[in-house]
């Protein structure tokens, strides 16, 4: 019984990639604030720019 247990890797294999998911996820949400924060300020500063 406890080397049906041991020899038994379905559960780590989810694991395994649902923490592969997790990077890309934060990798994503990573890139998308940097972005958003670039955007940002290229657009104040293009209203910066018209208001004066």
């Amino acid at each position: 019984m406890v080397a049906d247990f041991h020899d038994d890797e379905n559960g780590s294999t989810a694991i395994e990639y649902s923490l592969i998911v997790g990077l890309i996820f934060l990798v994503i949400v990573a890139a998308v604030t940097s972005f958003a924060n670039t955007t940002s300020d290229m657009y104040g500063d293009i209203s910066s720019g018209l208001g004066n």
